[in-house]
């Protein structure tokens, strides 16, 4: 992991193309900004870990699958 130090209004630039900058900081919060292509997907980690679960669950479940093989049969 890479730690930086950044005051307000500095930026981090990611990729060529993404920049994250410093807002505001308020007490132990701090603000960020998010410039990105569309195409980049940002998200918060909790909401992140939260798909990615959602996903392992779908793939998993295979009844529904089998459910819509069975429509196409008749």
């Amino acid at each position: 992991m890479l730690a930086l130090s950044r005051r307000k209004g500095e930026a981090l630039i990611i990729n060529n193309d993404v920049e994250i900058t410093v807002l505001e900081i308020k007490g132990e919060q701090v603000k960020i900004g998010i410039a990105a292509p569309k195409e980049v997907p940002v998200y918060r980690k909790e909401v992140y870990i939260q798909i990615q679960e959602a996903n392992k669950e779908a793939s998993a479940n295979t009844a529904g699958m089998e459910q819509l093989a069975n429509l196409f049969k008749k």
